[in-house]
């Protein structure tokens, strides 16, 4: 038994990238950098973390509003890591990986957003479903 947001690319993709940017910060020494990882970090949960919540029970334009809060986190994040670069606590490899995975991401979730226009969150859903089972 799977919950429903469990099934959507969308959050398995934003679960990926929360915890690539929770091993970045670890390795990441330097003192003064912490508060902005924490930050960075923070927004990075919250982008799976608002995409679980609206999918669980509520209205599509809820779901649409809480995706909406989840791209919003996902643009915090990606200038956080602007900010870590610009202050080399990390390389441009690095953020250039990060920025990547980011604008994927921004692009799934607004194709995601713009289908739940005319669509009930349960068969946004079960399309989901069906188009990762299709996949492998």
């Amino acid at each position: 038994m799977k919950f429903n947001f469990e099934n959507l690319n969308i959050w398995q993709k934003a679960m990926e990238i929360g915890e690539e940017v929770h091993l970045l910060s670890k390795n990441c020494s330097k003192k003064e950098s912490l508060g902005l990882f924490n930050q960075i970090q923070t927004a990075a949960d919250d982008i799976a973390l608002n995409i679980s919540v609206g999918s669980t029970g509520q209205p599509r334009s809820e779901f649409k509003r809480m995706v909406g809060e989840a791209i919003r986190s996902l643009s915090e994040m990606v200038t956080g890591l602007y900010k870590a670069k610009n202050r080399a606590y990390i390389t441009t490899d690095e953020f250039e990986k990060f920025h990547k995975e980011s604008f994927d991401l921004m692009k799934m979730m607004l194709a995601f957003r713009s289908k739940l226009k005319g669509k009930a969150i349960e068969t946004a859903v079960r399309e989901a479903e069906v188009k990762q089972a299709a996949a492998g």
